[in-house]
């Protein structure tokens, strides 16, 4: 089996020492485990408990599976083909197929992802808080209990640094070892998390009037519609479930071959994740409708209790979960197995997170992993902070960058239009591939007038409703609009500094290594073993698809 592409085969192929990986099945459960996580669980369930109205959340619901298909797969698509072919995370890849003044792009996409994991391993932390709290002590049997519980650790307790310095660290130790240990972690964590979740969910619709929660998530109030903000919640949580802006799967697609099948990835895997996320949401409404109920809450009620479970609703999962495990008998159990595997599934992800971080590093500067990881670690454990001894913080934290995600979407679309979305399409798809579904030009289409007319009409929508809705928009602690602005334009100011320090000290050639792959090729007249000039230059054979994995090539910085 070939590892390498036509732009990374040779001597110094760094394939070579990255490994790849051993099985699909290893393969698709890592990226299943890179995104089924705090997005679904934790993050879902309480973004469409915040967008339902006084009907019900069905209008959310279809409009964020509308955007699994207008704008998650789409780019997604765009993440595993790049990553394949280039063996890159973004910066590498934006350097390769685009050239190095475009590097600040993928610099923005690295530190979005970043900023995330930030707070991610305090949410991590705070499983691993009651996995701690379930083995030791009673379930809450109650809204009132268990809401103190998630009240004292998370928003009124330090102890939360420890477990937030021990998810950071454990995700460096797994990087340093590598893409094997991940694919033999997740092979684990991930089967054992689904079943465990789709338990649950089973067992929530047994509840006494769990009816009540099922037939609410799943009616409308369609004036919601006009809503710009329940749109971008729509399009953000979508892309936070499924990975697509995150930049990470292009990360994981640099572990992978042409024979891993990239469209068949880029739709089952992120449409398998939001049925993952369309379960938990079930699992919490109809826990939440079945307790009240019970206690002779009624609906207005309900929705006021589902709605406000910490800031921002982020305890809404956490409050939830042990309570319908306590109606279980020899719920304890399933509870301390339920923490142990979502503290795992958020671990995954954190690992990541973080080796995009590293990977990232490593293309900009060819740092060693054994310097550069214990730095990303340490960094990601002094942002997350704030998040973590500051719940509010955390809640602007996410609004901030769930929403820079699509944000990251576009210079993924500026990625293809650059390059050429057909010859994109082409060579690093449809005649990269072995056993894939085939990428028609409606992708084309789509990546290059659907999702960014879109998208645009969308942000521009809400950015005009914050400012005529909220007489405080431009205040920068709060979550509005302004502080997203001035967090968003830190990070692109930053992000264009590296740019250009890269530019003058590296003193790359301006040419995308792509390009230059092919000027080559095509200078070069091919001998008859292919060798005459010896091994550092072997040619490049050509074939009707276009350049393809005959000789070593190996870009210049």
């Amino acid at each position: 089996m070939n590892e390498g592409t036509p732009l990374t085969q040779g001597e110094n192929d760094p394939s070579k020492n990255r490994g790849h990986f051993k099985s699909k099945f290893g393969m698709v459960v890592s990226c299943i485990g890179c995104m089924v996580g705090a997005g679904n669980i934790w993050r879902f369930p309480r973004i469409a408990a915040n967008n339902t109205g006084s009907g019900g959340a069905l209008q959310f619901l279809l409009v964020w599976v509308l955007f699994l298909f207008l704008w998650s797969i789409p780019m997604l698509v765009i993440e595993y083909a790049a990553g394949r072919y280039c063996k890159s995370a973004p910066i590498g890849i934006f350097k390769t197929l685009v050239g190095p003044k475009n590097i600040w792009l993928g610099v923005w996409a690295a530190a979005v992802s970043t900023a995330i994991g930030c707070y991610y391993s305090v949410l991590c932390s705070w499983c691993l808080y009651y996995l701690y709290h379930c083995i030791v002590y009673p379930l809450p049997t109650t809204e009132a209990q268990s809401y103190d519980i998630f009240q004292s650790y998370a928003q009124e307790s330090h102890w939360v640094l420890l477990p937030h310095a021990m998810a950071t660290t454990l995700s460096g130790v797994t990087i340093l070892w590598g893409v094997k240990t991940i694919e033999k972690v997740n092979s684990v964590i991930v089967p054992i998390f689904i079943l465990l979740l789709v338990f649950s969910f089973i067992w929530s619709l047994t509840l006494p009037h769990a009816s009540l929660g099922l037939k609410f998530l799943f009616s409308a109030d369609w004036s919601l519609l006009k809503d710009p903000a329940m749109w971008i919640d729509a399009a953000s949580q979508n892309a936070f479930d499924t990975g697509a802006g995150w930049g990470l799967m292009t990360s994981y697609a640099a572990f992978t071959t042409q024979d891993n099948g990239i469209i068949k990835l880029s739709t089952v895997i992120p449409s398998c994740n939001n049925l993952i996320s369309l379960m938990s949401a079930m699992t919490t409404f109809a826990t939440v409708f079945s307790v009240e109920t019970s206690a002779g809450a009624n609906q207005t009620e309900i929705v006021d209790i589902i709605q406000n479970s910490g800031p921002a609703n982020t305890g809404l999962t956490f409050v939830w979960i042990p309570i319908l495990y306590s109606t279980i008998t020899g719920g304890k159990i399933l509870a301390i197995f339920f923490f142990l595997a979502l503290s795992l599934a958020l671990l995954s992800t954190e690992i990541s997170i973080l080796e995009l971080a590293v990977k990232s590093c490593e293309d900009l500067a060819g740092f060693k992993r054994i310097i550069i990881v214990p730095i990303v670690c340490a960094v990601t454990f002094l942002i997350g902070t704030g998040s973590a001894l500051n719940t509010k913080y955390l809640v602007n934290q996410d609004y901030v960058w769930s929403y820079a995600l699509l944000l990251s979407g576009f210079t993924l679309i500026y990625l293809v239009y650059r390059f050429g979305s057909g010859k994109f399409r082409s060579i690093l798809i449809n005649e990269y591939s072995n056993n894939d579904w085939y990428l028609p030009v409606l992708w084309e289409w789509m990546v290059k007038y659907i999702a960014p007319i879109e998208v645009s009409l969308l942000l521009g929508w809400f950015a005009i409703a914050e400012i005529l809705k909220k007489n405080e928009w431009y205040n920068v602690a709060g979550d509005t609009l302004m502080s997203c602005l001035v967090q968003w334009t830190i990070v692109i100011c930053l992000s264009i500094l590296v740019n250009y320090i890269y530019i003058k000290f590296q003193k790359t050639p301006s040419t995308p290594a792509y390009d230059r792959m092919a000027s080559d090729s095509t200078s070069m007249e091919p001998t008859a073993a292919g060798k005459e000039n010896g091994p550092d230059h072997e040619m490049l054979e050509t074939s009707q698809n276009g350049i393809t994995a005959g000789g070593p090539y190996v870009p210049t910085n």
